[in-house]
């Protein structure tokens, strides 16, 4: 990996994670709130959202025009489309982890700054969860 890609990688970071911070994404609180929809809830993260899509529908346009990204070689494209009993049941591991926690990784990440004691139980879980894939289900 040379250094252009590298340093844009870490400005993607830095970028990705002001914004999940300034959107209120890595603040677990508005995030329950937001998933509380039979109590207080909270819609404002669904305008989040869909400033991202807004935001990514150029990018994705963009790619469909070119062969490889601006800083590599080609796509990393997922092979498989078929939906299986392993998608959903990480789709519903993630939901519920979402539930109970308020974070996903990206917005669990970002929060490392703002509420670290928080932040780091769940990045920990995640990391562990993680290997504990890895060794076991993992290909």
């Amino acid at each position: 990996m040379n250094r252009n890609t590298v340093l844009a990688a870490f400005g993607a970071g830095i970028l990705f994670g002001l914004g999940l911070t300034i959107s209120g994404m890595a603040n677990p609180a508005k995030v329950l709130a937001f998933l509380d929809i039979a109590g207080d809830w909270d819609p404002t993260l669904a305008f989040v959202m869909g400033g991202a899509i807004l935001a990514a529908f150029p990018a994705f346009r963009w790619a469909k025009r070119h062969k490889h990204p601006l800083l590599g070689e080609k796509w990393f494209i997922p092979e498989r489309t078929d939906i299986d009993k392993r998608l959903l049941a990480g789709g519903a591991l993630f939901g519920i982890g979402w539930g109970l926690a308020g974070f996903c990784p990206g917005p669990g990440l970002a929060a490392l700054g703002l509420a670290p004691e928080a932040a780091l139980t769940f990045v920990i879980a995640m990391i562990v969860g993680a290997l504990a894939y890895r060794y076991t289900l993992g290909n």
